[in-house]
């Protein structure tokens, strides 16, 4: 991409801001805040009639008679501003629906009435310097508990740059995958690039794959074996169909059976929604959510909306109630683990506000 680096001159996020540790670490000293309640009842049937109002009645799912209401995290939003003088990467400005700004306020105003609780953010744009402008703008909002950032593996400044950011308690890790260019399997061959996933590993962080094809899938499985300790999280893998082709379907097969068999890995039940399977309602998706299911299991399965690139699809209350209607089907407990104790296992996100969850 042909634009430059910008420079930027905010400053790192505050430690001075009221966190909430889950883990151990620089924080684990500090005093950890009682649990947080859930949802009364009366809330949590007003935060579904919302979604009902919102999303034309797929927000009905949400409405079970099984308990207080369980809390959710979303790990994994967007947020950019086309409006900045310097522009952004992406979105394309030919598209209508996504080109204007996905800020905090926005989304918490979507997602805040059907029971959202915090957000992960996952980067939108290559250039470095808005790594730190997201966690400039997440400082500002308690909903957002994390964010996924956008360095390069190899080049010679990572270190410096995983350090950097890194020292932000909201930094939980980088994407890489089919965006902006990147190959990961070639990466893989390189030794610098192999390390600096082990440093990666080491400070505790996460790396999210962009984008999964097969190839992706079994270049993962090389990345596993490799760094055995970094945790990995596919992103959106409903929105792969199992190849028609013999070969592409053997790789894709071996590859999640691999890639289930491994504790560090963690899915994503993202983008159920997509170009490929665009209807709404359960039925046009159950086949791919029991494949995905099927091979994970429950404790290893994340909710994540994709907001706002889910919006042609769909609205929030549409993507949100097609998989709550499906992991109610699966017991309060799977539900529970797949809507924010997950989250916790493969981000061990901040929590920044008493109404979030945690253990």
């Amino acid at each position: 991409m042909a634009r430059s680096v910008l420079a930027y001159n905010g400053k790192l996020l505050s430690t001075k801001l009221r966190l909430y540790p889950l883990f151990g670490g620089a924080h684990a000293s500090r005093r950890m805040a009682p649990r947080a309640p859930l949802l009364s009842r009366r809330s949590f049937l007003g935060a579904a009639a919302a979604a009902v109002t919102a999303g034309g009645g797929a927000g009905r799912a949400l409405a079970r008679d099984d308990g207080p209401a369980i809390p959710i995290i979303d790990t994994h939003i967007h947020l950019f501003d086309p409006t900045r003088p310097e522009g952004v990467p992406w979105p394309d400005p030919a598209n209508p629906i996504l080109y204007r700004p996905a800020l905090p306020e926005r989304y918490r105003g979507i997602a805040a009435p059907l029971g959202i609780r915090g957000a992960i953010e996952v980067e939108a744009s290559p250039w470095l310097e808005d790594n730190q402008w997201v966690l400039d703008v997440a400082a500002k909002d308690t909903i957002i508990v994390g964010t996924v950032g956008d360095l390069e593996p190899g080049e010679a400044d990572f270190p410096k740059q995983l350090e950097r950011f890194g020292a932000n308690p909201l930094f939980r890790g980088i994407r890489y995958g089919n965006l902006w260019g990147r190959d990961l399997g070639a990466g893989l061959e390189k030794p610098d690039f192999v390390a600096d996933l082990k440093r990666l590993a080491g400070a505790g962080l996460v790396l999210d794959s962009a984008n999964p094809r097969p190839q992706l899938l079994a270049d993962l499985v090389r990345l596993t074996d490799l760094v055995p300790n970094l945790r990995v999280v596919v992103d959106h893998l409903p929105a792969l169909e199992r190849p028609a082709e013999a070969p592409a379907r053997a790789v894709y097969d071996r590859a999640l059976a691999e890639l289930a068999q491994r504790p560090q890995v963690y899915v994503k039940v993202s983008e159920v929604l997509n170009r490929s399977r665009p209807q709404a309602g359960l039925a046009a998706h159950r086949d791919k959510l029991d494949e995905i299911y099927g091979r994970f299991g429950p404790d290893h399965l994340l909710y994540g909306s994709d907001w706002p690139n889910s919006d042609p699809f769909g609205s929030y209350a549409e993507v949100l109630g097609l998989v709550r209607e499906y992991f109610s089907g699966k017991g309060r407990e799977a539900a529970e683990k797949y809507f924010w104790k997950n989250s916790v296992a493969a981000y061990r996100w901040i929590k920044r506000d008493p109404a979030q969850p945690g253990f």
